[in-house]
């Protein structure tokens, strides 16, 4: 099969286009064709010696964790998931083969249906920064009536399915992101933007009950400086991996409550999510596609940042 290789870290220009060979379906997995394969920041950390690079066992490799296919191989004949089923889920690369390719072998509970309303492009933006978004804001800060939340990088992947599900279970969200995406935002269901681009944005929000940190303090110390816009006790929730190393410390010395958080792809959840995408409810935003051969220009693209949304490859026809 065709699939997007790397053999070392480095930049964009290691992936590779190479034949290598199908995964074998085992146990409970599914084999599925893939049509689309989601682009996330996590994949351009591994690909460049961070992230989860040291958990590849051998060379080459295979990035991406966001699949929409169909199903070419279930596990047994009653499966509910059936060859020909349109799915989408996620995998745990570096422990599974990744979705820069034309075949991927999954767990049969990471994935589940691909949502009727949605294009397998669309699905592939889906499965990683939702199942992130929800678990650090339903599951892990509880979004709730009456609780102000403060979400960074609203505009981004994960940030916009923050901003959708806090919005949804009723929360005030604050997010914060350039001028530009401002009146998207509110569309979305932020009941206030932050320019941070304007001011500090710490000198613009108080009383906020939960933080959903989607930077850490790679940049300008977004991270400490959250914790001058809580509540005393207030929660903040980090997510971008080895962004703050000092969080515990530093979120205990302000009298705030803080935690990581890492997500696991799990398909139950994303069946729930689902039929919030069906209904409207929620939106998936796709930046950007790019075919499989192109994955350097995809990884560069969100290296740049201030990507709206999501960034996804396309890898064979529906």
């Amino acid at each position: 099969m065709r699939a997007m290789t790397i053999a070392e870290a480095g930049g964009p220009e290691v992936l590779t286009l190479a034949q290598i060979p199908r995964p074998v379906r085992v146990n409970a997995e599914i084999l599925i064709r893939v049509v689309a394969a989601g682009v996330n920041p996590i994949d351009a950390k591994t690909r460049a010696g961070r992230g989860a690079f040291a958990g590849f066992p051998a060379f080459p490799a295979v990035l991406g964790n966001d699949v929409s296919g169909v199903v070419v191989e279930a596990p047994y004949e009653a499966h509910p998931l059936q060859p020909g089923t349109e799915v989408y889920g996620m995998g745990m690369v570096p422990r599974l083969g990744g979705a820069y390719a034309e075949y991927v072998s999954l767990p049969a509970l990471s994935v589940t249906r691909k949502p009727a309303a949605l294009s397998h492009v669309e699905a592939a933006g889906v499965p990683l920064a939702a199942l992130t978004a929800w678990g650090m804001v339903v599951e892990t800060a509880k979004a709730h009536e009456g609780q102000r939340m403060l979400i960074h990088a609203g505009a981004g992947g994960v940030g916009h399915f923050a901003v959708q599900f806090a919005a949804f279970f009723g929360a005030h969200v604050i997010a914060t992101s350039s001028e530009r995406n401002a009146g998207w935002l509110r569309k979305l269901g932020a009941a206030e933007v932050v320019d941070y681009t304007a001011a500090p944005f710490e000198d613009q929000v108080t009383g906020v009950d939960a933080v959903i940190d989607l930077i850490g303090n790679v940049a300008d110390d977004t991270g400490t400086r959250s914790l001058r816009t809580m509540r005393p006790g207030g929660l903040l929730v980090n997510g971008p991996t080895g962004s703050w190393p000092t969080l515990m410390a530093d979120a205990a010395a302000a009298g705030m409550r803080a935690t990581g958080y890492r997500v696991s792809p799990d398909g139950a959840t994303l069946a729930v999510i689902s039929r919030l995408l069906d209904s409207g409810d929620v939106r998936v935003h796709v930046d950007r596609v790019f075919a499989l051969e192109d994955a350097a220009e995809a990884h560069r693209a969100i290296e740049a940042g201030h990507t709206r949304g999501k960034i996804v490859l396309r890898v064979s026809e529906g």
